[in-house]
């Protein structure tokens, strides 16, 4: 079979075995289909032509893009995982990426807000409008759950348990888990349900299951939602580039320096390896270094 039907074949088998979110597989279709023409400039089509040569020259290629080392390490991944599946389907003999050096990235931290920060961040919408209770209502589930974008803006009306006070967050891998919700976003949540439901039986437009719906009545997007983050963090006078990961960022860091431990942080992120949560411990540490420094007298 040709590489270019075989890698049509991994990414049906990245959809369809693996339940991988349309965003991830566009993703690895973009970092592929560079590599399928990269070979293609070679004359190659056949997956037993390819060999480390090949996968050399080709990140070689990317680097001289102007590629960074973390987007050049994300394209060889996909690489990675496609070889994986050439192997298992018996197409090549060897995997070609098995020895390809991994590019050397720096340690980057996540950037959280302060609570002084998020506290500013979520009194910036607008409550006397829909709009605005409803921004309020989804900066206080993302923040006080620690959701990811398409975790929350995938979240519908049977999602939220209001009288039990817990979040259902359907995460990567189509994995589910229950993150309690505090008073203040409950409140905020069911203040926007009111005002919602109240909105649509004055109105000739169907109800819908979804969560936090979009001006037309859908789904909100994800840019739809870094829009709006963007938005009320220009109200309350951030000065940095706020974007929506900072607050599932600052869940996790403020967790951390209240004295949470790392395993339930873990769980409450969804996170599958306890190293990927490891790094919001380095964060926590800093903040507490930091307020050393500023209140010892001889720090």
């Amino acid at each position: 079979m040709a590489l270019d039907a075989l890698v049509d074949a991994y990414l049906t088998h990245l959809r369809v075995e693996r339940a991988l979110s349309p965003h991830t597989l566009a993703a690895y279709g973009r970092d592929l289909s560079k590599f399928l023409a990269f070979s293609a400039e070679l004359g190659l089509e056949e997956p037993n032509e390819l060999d480390l040569g090949v996968v050399s020259a080709w990140l070689r290629s990317l680097a001289r893009t102007g590629l960074g080392p973390r987007s050049a390490a994300r394209h060889l991944s996909a690489a990675r995982g496609l070889m994986k599946f050439l192997l298992r389907e018996n197409e090549i003999a060897d995997d070609p990426t098995r020895l390809a050096p991994r590019p050397r990235l720096g340690r980057r931290l996540p950037q959280p807000l302060s609570e002084a920060e998020m506290l500013r961040l979520l009194e910036a919408p607008d409550p006397s409008t829909l709009r605005g209770l409803r921004d309020r209502a989804m900066l206080s589930v993302t923040y006080a759950a620690g959701l990811r974008v398409s975790e929350l803006v995938g979240l519908t009306l049977g999602d939220v348990d209001l009288k039990r006070g817990i979040v259902s967050a359907l995460g990567k891998g189509s994995k589910r888990r229950l993150v309690p919700l505090g008073e203040v976003a409950l409140d905020h949540v069911s203040a926007y349900l009111a005002a919602r439901l109240a909105a649509e039986s004055a109105s000739t437009r169907a109800p819908s299951a979804v969560l936090f719906r979009s001006p037309r009545g859908g789904r909100l997007t994800r840019q739809g939602f870094w829009k709006i983050v963007r938005q009320h963090a220009r109200v309350a006078g951030l000065a940095s580039r706020v974007h929506p990961h900072q607050l599932r960022h600052s869940f996790a860091t403020h967790l951390l320096s209240g004295g949470a431990d790392l395993r339930s942080v873990q769980t409450l992120l969804g996170h599958a390896n306890i190293a990927t949560t490891e790094v919001y411990t380095h964060v926590s540490s800093d903040h507490v270094r930091n307020a050393f420094r500023r209140a010892h007298p001889r720090a």
